[in-house]
């Protein structure tokens, strides 16, 4: 996967305590309301989190709506690829 957009679905705080750089940071609550948002991101999309719940959580709301993405699992999982 070539230079994909990183989504960090944990919250804010988790965030700030480490993460992918350049990756964004969208909290699996605020998901459903920035799906448009999301859509015009390039794509794939890559989502990660703590441990992969939340980021498979994420996967499958947006695909169901459309958007090329993946769960990468834990961020540091993703952070190792990137």
């Amino acid at each position: 996967m070539s230079n994909p957009t990183i989504i960090d679905v944990r919250t804010p705080a988790e965030f700030m305590g480490g993460h992918v750089q350049g990756s964004i940071n969208i909290p699996l609550q605020e998901v459903p309301a920035r799906v448009a948002e999301i859509s015009a991101m390039k794509q794939p999309i890559v989502l990660c989190c703590a441990s992969g719940n939340r980021s498979g959580q994420a996967t499958m709301f947006l695909r169901q709506h459309g958007v090329d993405c993946s769960n990468g699992g834990s961020w540091l999982d993703v952070n190792g690829t990137i």
